[in-house]
């Protein structure tokens, strides 16, 4: 875009809509709620894995928002219907490399992946072939595998690759929560009042468990 304006070109390039698509969100915790609450406004159709639905740690209207639910059992049947796939789960043992060859060839060709939880979530060979392959019509990160980014990776030589540093959840209002939150703390600590700042971090913690 920034070309055709330098060129003075008008009406390209031309964009693509996610209007009745259908994205997939890996891993349906407080993020991938938040995260389905503003595509639904797009007009998609929304699919999303969580390890247990019957908790009541979500709000009610999760029906809703998802057009079909399941359990990471489903991850591939859901990976092969979608037309982008949203990586939101946490870290773990047991997700670590989730995304690998196995899950990347049962998405669609020419299906996009984006990931705004964790880089290790995705196996670097794995997406880095099918991104070779065309497989992969393009990929778009907070996360890398390593920190800081190696300005050098063979990924980010892809012109379908887009990657900010790990800023996705830096904003003046994020940073101005966050002081308040240790400034309430370091005054409760003096006063030896209750720690009420404590309540907000372990519902954070609470948040990014409930991201599995």
């Amino acid at each position: 875009m920034d070309c055709a304006v330098k060129r003075r070109e008008l009406g390209t390039p031309a964009g693509e809509t996610i209007y009745g698509r259908t994205i997939f969100v890996l891993g349906f915790g407080a993020i991938g709620y938040e995260l389905a609450k503003r595509l639904r406004v797009f007009g998609v159709k929304i699919l999303a894995t969580k390890r247990n639905w019957s908790s009541n740690t979500l709000p009610c209207d999760t029906e809703v928002l998802v057009d079909k639910k399941g359990g990471l059992e489903d991850m591939y049947e859901f990976a092969g219907e979608a037309d982008i796939v949203i990586t939101c789960m946490a870290l773990t043992n047991e997700t670590t490399g989730i995304v690998d060859n196995k899950f990347l060839a049962a998405m669609k060709k020419g299906s996009y992946l984006v990931n705004i939880a964790r880089g290790r979530l995705l196996d670097y060979k794995a997406v880095l072939s099918h991104l070779e392959s065309g497989h992969l019509s393009g990929l778009g990160i907070d996360v890398a595998w390593m920190k800081p980014f190696d300005p050098e990776d063979p990924i980010l030589k892809f012109s379908n690759v887009i990657i900010t540093p790990h800023v996705a959840g830096i904003t003046e209002y994020s940073l101005r929560t966050a002081a308040k939150i240790v400034g309430d703390v370091a005054l409760q600590l003096h006063s030896g009042e209750p720690f009420t700042g404590i309540e907000i971090v372990n519902k954070i913690q609470n948040w990014q468990v409930q991201l599995s």
